[in-house]
């Protein structure tokens, strides 16, 4: 029997809030699928299973905050038969005994677990759930009638349809008799989360329903030590940033570095490259940027990787974070894995796709983790130069600023060329100034023959 755990999302996780499950006892997992959504001091996460197999029990309640590496569930091994004992053992699975009856007198009904439609899995029923169909009306187009995601995204209903909501979101609505029709949802394709149910609530003028004082306190949100409630997220991000990097100012011997990169020639094929591309496909500077980063890590390795009991770790790969900046404030570092290994055009997708879901709150467990070498980059706001502090156990952080025109000289002659400032900030127990200095110098290089990347 494997254990579900409460992951590490982060170097500053020490908790984190389980939001909502999305399987149930029962159901058929497999590694990689999200089964889980967990609410830490940054963002809501969605968080995936590292082994196949079937849901035992669950260990616990939505709303519950347990520590990093607490269980959360109980998985069985493929082809075991102990998943159904587990459930068995656990009173809340079971519906209540029957009262003893007298002579005469009619059987009280017993109560009936909720249907569930046996030819669709987990995600299917979590996005039917989130989109109002009902699974029974719902004809399987998948291989023995099994219910596929396009057949629910398929279904219409044009009548008496349920707002689009999460699971956890409908038991706190109706714990804080929040109309889900009122609610303006802020998830995919305008799902209302929970964070909107308490958004909604907080807003309603006088005291909350007796209700919800009185409702079961493992669905009620725990408080977060040090927050000052739900109401306010960018409070809390804001202060599990800032103790992050408070510790990682003081632990780690930071050194700078600074060069200037012409551009002319990136920014030449990009043009020439964005020709041939659809509109909705064509590539920023970003993308060349991050991709001679990955190139340059790969030939300067000292920088990418980890520094962890006293001692350097070389990352199994570039993975790169990079640094979006939240709509609502805040900071998120999604991970591009194996970068080095992207074309541009593929990077450049793959990092649009992460910055949207980042600012949507969808990302998942392994999207946040794993980064081996982060990037920032501020040139959006005007800012010429970013000097980072290091994301530990990271021994590195990249800065990019705006491209902007500048003089030139080249071969003597004084001319306009667009220009960048990038950046380097490395801790000095992994490398010295000259190993950063062939990294820069190594981006400069790689950035004059973008053909190449």
């Amino acid at each position: 029997m494997g254990e579900f755990t409460m992951p590490s999302l982060g170097a500053d996780m020490e908790a984190g809030t389980l939001q909502e499950w999305l399987v149930a006892p029962g159901d058929t997992v497999t590694r990689g699928d999200v089964i889980a959504v967990v609410e830490t001091d940054k963002s809501a996460v969605e968080v995936e299973c590292f082994e196949s197999g079937t849901v035992g029990r669950l260990l616990v309640a939505p709303g519950t905050r347990v520590p990093v590496g607490a269980p959360l569930a109980l998985i069985e091994a493929a082809g075991r038969e102990t998943a159904a004992r587990d459930r068995a053992a656990a009173p809340v699975e079971q519906p209540a005994a029957p009262r003893p009856r007298k002579a005469g007198q009619e059987a009280a009904p017993v109560p009936q677990p909720p249907v569930v439609h046996a030819e669709a899995g987990p995600l299917v029923r979590h996005l039917a759930d989130e989109r109002g169909v009902d699974l029974t009306a719902v004809h399987g187009s998948g291989p023995g009638g099994r219910i596929t995601r396009a057949d629910v995204e398929g279904t219409a209903h044009e009548g008496g349809r349920r707002p689009r909501a999460t699971p956890y979101a409908r038991r706190l609505a109706a714990e804080l008799r929040v109309d889900l029709g009122t609610v303006r949802g802020t998830g995919r394709d305008g799902a209302v989360r929970g964070t909107d149910v308490r958004k909604a609530a907080h807003l309603r003028a006088g005291p909350a329903p007796a209700a919800a004082e009185t409702a079961a306190p493992a669905r009620a949100p725990l408080p977060v030590p040090g927050r000052a409630g739900a109401a306010e997220p960018a409070a809390a991000m804001r202060r599990a940033i800032g103790d992050l990097m408070s510790r990682a100012n003081r632990e780690i011997p930071h050194y700078y570095l600074a060069t200037t990169i012409d551009m002319s020639a990136a920014l030449a094929w990009l043009r020439a490259r964005n020709r041939e591309l659809p509109v909705g496909e064509r590539m920023l500077p970003a993308a060349l940027l991050l991709k001679a980063v990955a190139t340059a890590a790969v030939e300067v390795p000292g920088l990418n990787g980890f520094w962890q009991d006293g001692d350097f770790v070389p990352g199994r790969g570039v993975h790169l974070g990079f640094v979006v900046s939240l709509r609502n404030g805040g900071l998120a570092a999604p991970v591009v894995r194996d970068a080095d290994s992207l074309a541009p055009a593929r990077l450049m997708t793959r990092l649009k796709d992460l910055v949207e879901r980042a600012r949507r709150g969808r990302l998942r467990g392994t999207e946040i983790t794993g980064g081996t070498l982060t990037v920032s980059s501020l040139g959006d706001q005007g800012v010429e130069a970013v000097y980072g502090v290091i994301y530990p156990p990271q021994v590195a952080l990249v800065g990019f600023g705006a491209v902007l025109e500048r003089p030139w000289a080249d071969h003597g002659m004084i001319g306009v060329r667009p220009v960048v400032t990038a950046t380097l900030s490395a801790d000095h127990r992994a490398s010295d100034g000259a190993v950063g200095a062939r990294f820069l110098n190594a981006v400069d290089r790689l950035l004059q023959k973008p053909e190449n990347l």
